[in-house]
């Protein structure tokens, strides 16, 4: 039901055309691009909210006409792209989704616990290929070809699809968590830091969704408020 919510009208050939101009595989042939599994991830730097990663794999060859040149980074694909691409790759792909929570992160630091979930989406697709990751680091244990690619959403089109669909899902947790926690506005700002999200903390503290091992930022929002308290005694 929350899926069928936030879909929205397919966008127009004539609007996909013009979007997809400067994306990176755009004017590609398909066949030059071998059926590996992609691997990526998303919200690793919200300060609330889970990581959510997908590994993905498919024949780039097998893909619908069109769909290869609309691929990229999911930040650069707006929200309504996203959508719509959501169940043609999902269709065309076999993916696998993991996450790790606010409170794995705070425990074990953002950067393993990304890891941990690279390596058991990976796992548990059960595909016999050669993986791709983006970034710079490859998970532990992982068997065979796995490689890390800096900046791969751009390079290879299962981790841009692995990306559209890790930030899909991330989104719809993310509003679905927001109808209890009202303040802080997920739907629209997914977790982030933006202004208007730090401010509902400041105003209605952190929930058990806030990372809060983040840099400095709650124990100077926590500074901040009590500085506040103490005014109003």
């Amino acid at each position: 039901m929350l899926r069928s919510r936030l879909m929205t009208r397919p966008l127009r050939p004539a609007i996909i055309a013009l979007m997809a101009v400067s994306r990176p595989f755009f004017r590609k042939r398909a066949s030059l691009f071998p059926p590996v599994i992609g691997c990526d991830e998303v919200g690793r730097g919200a300060i609330c909210g889970p990581v959510v990663v997908c590994a993905l794999w498919f024949e780039p060859e097998a893909l619908p006409k069109g769909i290869l040149g609309r691929l990229d980074d999911s930040k650069k694909i707006d929200r309504a792209e996203r959508e719509d691409l959501f169940p043609i790759i999902a269709r065309i792909s076999k993916f696998h989704f993991a996450a790790r929570s606010a409170r794995y992160i705070d425990v074990y630091n953002i950067r393993n616990a990304t890891l941990q979930a690279m390596h058991q989406a990976v796992t548990r697709l059960s595909i016999d290929a050669p993986v791709r990751i983006d970034g710079v680091d490859v998970p532990r244990g992982l068997s065979g070809d796995a490689q890390a690619v800096v900046k791969g959403d751009g390079k290879v089109p299962q981790i841009a699809a692995a990306s559209i669909m890790a930030k899909v899902m991330r989104d719809r947790l993310m509003t679905r968590l927001g109808l209890r926690h009202v303040h802080y506005a997920w739907a629209s700002n997914s977790g982030y830091g933006t202004p208007a999200h730090r401010a509902a903390i400041r105003t209605h503290g952190h929930t058990p969704h806030h990372r809060q091992s983040f840099g400095d930022l709650f124990s100077s929002l926590a500074g901040e408020i009590a500085l506040q308290d103490a005014d109003g005694l």
